[in-house]
């Protein structure tokens, strides 16, 4: 098919059957498009604007995730591994 046809499946699996990270992505980049709209009318310079904006996808991401999931990100798979810390081991040295 090549990169349309893939292309064309991810946007109909989007709309038809999302999952969760998709829903997150796209609220978030909903509330980024509010904000930029809102200091656009506000008259708030370009440069403030858009990372404005950008603060707020974060942060509405992260609720939103937090209010489908029940957890914000969870920690590393080893984070809580007690044994200690793995010896380097050099792949490339013979």
């Amino acid at each position: 098919m090549g990169l349309l046809g893939d292309l064309k499946d991810d946007v109909v699996g989007l709309v038809r059957d999302p999952t969760d990270e998709q829903r997150i992505l796209v609220i978030a980049f909903v509330g980024m498009a509010i904000a930029d709209r809102y200091m656009y009318f506000n008259d708030i310079p370009f440069v403030v604007r858009t990372t404005a904006a950008v603060g707020v996808g974060f942060i509405v991401m992260f609720l939103v995730s937090y209010l489908i999931t029940g957890q914000f990100v969870p920690p590393d798979g080893n984070a809580d591994d007690d044994e200690g810390v793995e010896e380097y081991v050099d792949e490339l040295d013979p």
